[in-house]
């Protein structure tokens, strides 16, 4: 088989697991071979084997369990995922910031069970060694922080970003990146550097409700894609918007996007290059997630298929090293020159002290041994709500199955409101995420969002037992005022 092109390897490699699947040779349950296994039975490359695995797994065929490996999904008593939103061609005005203003709230209480906000909890972070990185800095350096480090920011630390850059199948070079303040302000800069007020952005939907803001604030439309729970934006209904629709950008997460936690394959990067380029059109791609997976690889952001500079790649290490730090980057491509202008003019420059202690933490070579245990606790959180949730919520209520990120989206059923679900959780003293805040259009009525940053413990166990037991109470009550009607 060598010297096949390897689309044509993976996708038999998946037909062939396919078709042992269907005929009975693999039953539920059954572990597949090995990765490693099936590269050297099959003299393949292990990024074949991956990419076999993935599309079995996108097609609802396999699982993945955290430590054991590929297994035949079981079809008994599984919960289903939820449904994809359809497409609705016209752009909106956003408005959800008086819903997040709720959610942010809950957030500033320590005594609230944190199920709303998509947080890391700090136990999980390398939070000590890292200031005293920074503490040594300080002692030693003088004269740190005595100047700005202007766009495009320290040196030290793009270097090192260049060199991580290898693991996301890029190969970027120092000056190719701007350093930012978060995420946020690199997603914000782009925006700016692409659309102007009363333009129309594509963005996925449901969306990280920031991205919804940002649009909101910036007095922009949103024209929301439908997004597959488990491959991303609808690439179909995107090239039937951009057909119709003058769209100044397209605003997605491929890898693991909050709160689907979806992964979109590679071939579809690909095609979502491509549509970008035959309509003219950027691509802002938030990577936030990337460095996530819960099956230890490094999914290519679409910037690795961008060919003229089209996509700006937006990243930052606030959901894996340190929030707090805000530290973000972002690679600009075509729109370089303008987004230093912009970044200047916005804030003059990323904090310098901070950079430093990044920049020497991730060259001391500690970043990827914390990253493959960081990814082993999500998977393990994830995967531990999830199953929490199919046992006590409501019958009729689909899950999520992320791989990727610390985020669930639930799927309730249709007696079961989001919001008075919220209000009423927050009366017991958990917050949560309520689906409205995800949709430009406050669609999403009947969805949640519940973030599994946190270890699991007797607290959270017992926080999603009294959210089934509301959502119970809900759908009682629907079938109560039901019968008293009729």
């Amino acid at each position: 088989m060598a010297g096949e092109d390897e689309a044509l390897l993976y996708e038999r490699l998946a037909a062939d697991v396919a078709g042992l699947i269907e005929r009975g040779a693999l039953r539920p349950g059954d572990r597949l071979p090995s990765v490693r296994r099936t590269s050297r039975d099959r003299r393949v490359s292990i990024a074949t084997v991956l990419s076999a695995y993935m599309k079995l797994e996108n097609l609802g065929l396999v699982e993945v369990r955290p430590k054991s490996g590929h297994f035949v999904r079981r079809s008994e008593g599984t919960v289903r995922v939820p449904r994809t939103p359809r497409l609705r061609v016209a752009p909106a005005r956003v408005s959800v910031s008086d819903g997040v203003a709720t959610l942010l709230a809950s957030m500033r209480d320590p005594s609230v069970v944190p199920l709303g906000a998509a947080n890391v909890s700090p136990e999980l972070l390398p939070i000590r060694a890292l200031n005293r990185t920074l503490s040594a800095i300080a002692r030693e350096t003088s004269t740190a922080g005595g100047s700005y480090d202007a766009p495009p920011g320290l040196v030290t630390l793009r270097r090192q970003l260049a060199k991580r850059s290898l693991s996301w199948g890029l190969s970027l070079d120092e000056n190719d990146f701007v350093t930012t303040i978060g995420a946020m302000e690199a997603l914000h800069l782009s925006l700016r550097a692409v659309a102007k007020p009363s333009d129309t952005v594509a963005v996925e939907t449901p969306a990280y409700f920031g991205l919804l803001q940002l649009i909101e604030e910036m007095g922009l439309r949103a024209l929301e894609i439908p997004a597959h729970p488990r491959t991303g934006m609808d690439l179909d209904a995107l090239d039937e918007a951009l057909g119709h629709t003058p769209i100044a950008a397209i605003l997605t997460t491929p890898n693991f996007c909050n709160p689907l936690g979806a992964r979109m394959p590679d071939e579809s990067k690909d095609r979502l290059v491509r549509l970008a380029t035959r309509y003219d059109v950027p691509i802002i791609e938030d990577d936030i997630y990337g460095d996530l997976a819960f099956d230890g690889s490094r999914p290519r952001p679409a910037k690795a298929f961008d060919r003229d500079g089209r996509v700006l790649l937006c990243g930052s290490v606030s959901k894996t090293l340190a929030p707090g730090y805000r530290i973000g980057w972002v690679v600009p491509g075509r729109y370089q020159a303008r987004i230093e202008r912009l970044k200047f003019a916005q804030s003059v420059a990323t904090p310098t002290v901070l950079q430093m202690a990044v920049a020497e933490y991730l060259e001391k070579g500690g970043y990827d041994r914390h990253l493959r245990v960081l990814r082993s606790r999500f998977a393990s959180q994830v995967q531990r709500f999830r199953e929490e949730v199919a046992a006590t919520f409501p019958a009729g209520t689909r899950v999520s199955e992320p791989q990727g990120g610390f985020t669930l989206w639930v799927e309730l059923p249709h007696e079961v409101s989001a919001l008075e679900l919220q209000r009423d959780a927050l009366e017991r003293g958990i917050a949560i995420a309520p689906g409205p805040i995800f949709s430009a259009r406050q669609r999403f009525e009947h969805h949640i969002r519940l973030s599994c940053g946190f270890p699991w413990s007797p607290r959270f166990e017992e926080a999603v037992k009294v959210l089934g037991d509301l959502a119970h109470g809900a759908v009682k009550a629907a079938a109560k005022r039901h019968r008293t009607s009729s």
